[in-house]
């Protein structure tokens, strides 16, 4: 579906994104494009779209003009109200198109209509671009910090909605984030950049595996919590916190007992992206 063979990006003097690999994505696979400011995440997906020029070869599935982009800014005439702009973007009424009523249905929109652009809240504007975006049932779906500046409730429930939505679907997804948990129910693979390179890629499974083992503890970094962590291996972890990566599960019942008769509170997980992320770049990004 998807075929990145050595693509580089660079402006000037500046490489943005040197693959220096092939990444292949099949049809369905719902990838997770992570990695801090200036990754090269948004110019690898401006890249697949032709938007920039790049060397190396991306082959798709479908024309590039068919792919539905949900990019970081967005923004749309305030002079008309909501319905209209979307009446005008779609060419129809949104009477006479079922998949926008149902659309709209499904993110609660219908109350939006009557309003103007720059009257719409953070995630209200989000919402209009995903039903715009959404609508096209592309094959091929991208989504460039599809949650950025809005808060943490509206982040969930948004993110509620895109995995309630393509469950049943065998839609491709890309999605960068800056939030890994928000990858967790909706990514199948994860691509890692970092400075434009590639960290790794594959399966969040094969990755989790790859750098933190079967499974982690994560607890509260105390003077208890250390004696119990030395024993064991731990993993690089975010500040305040240890992480210990069990290689089985008769070690996390061994850990677990500690832990508890300590009286120590702890996270199991067995598919962290941010712990996997922290480990596989060496440092805490």
């Amino acid at each position: 579906m998807i075929r990145l063979d050595n693509v580089k990006v660079s402006f000037k003097e500046k490489v943005a994104v040197d693959l220096g690999r092939t990444i292949e994505i099949e049809k369905g696979e719902r990838v997770g494009i992570i990695g801090s400011n200036g990754a090269g995440k948004s110019t690898l997906l401006k890249s697949i779209l032709g938007l920039v020029p790049h060397q190396g070869n991306i082959t798709l599935g479908i024309p590039s003009n068919e792919i539905a982009v949900h990019m970081q800014q967005n923004e749309y005439i305030e002079t008309v109200p909501i319905r209209i702009i979307i009446e005008m973007i779609m060419g129809c009424k949104i009477r006479d198109n079922p998949k926008l009523v149902e659309m709209i249905e499904f993110f609660e929109f219908e109350d939006c209509l009557k309003k103007r652009w720059k009257h719409l809240s953070g995630g209200q504007k989000q919402r209009l671009t995903l039903i715009l975006v959404m609508c096209k049932d592309s094959e091929i779906v991208m989504f460039d910090e599809v949650t950025s500046g809005l808060d943490f409730e509206t982040r969930q429930r948004l993110m509620d909605k895109l995995v309630e939505w393509y469950k049943d679907k065998n839609t491709t997804l890309l999605i960068t984030s800056h939030y890994y948990t928000e990858l967790e129910n909706l990514a199948t693979k994860i691509l890692y950049l970092k400075s434009g390179k590639v960290v790794d890629y594959g399966s969040k499974e094969e990755l989790f595996h790859k750098y933190c083992g079967n499974s982690v503890l994560i607890f509260r970094n105390t003077k208890k919590a250390e004696n119990i962590a030395k024993m064991h291996r731990q993993l690089i972890a975010p500040g305040g916190f240890v992480v210990l990566s069990c290689r089985d599960i008769d070690e996390e019942f061994e850990i677990t007992e500690k832990l508890v008769r300590n009286h120590i509170n702890y996270r199991r997980s067995d598919n962290d992206i941010e712990i996997m992320t922290i480990n596989a770049g060496g440092n805490n990004e």
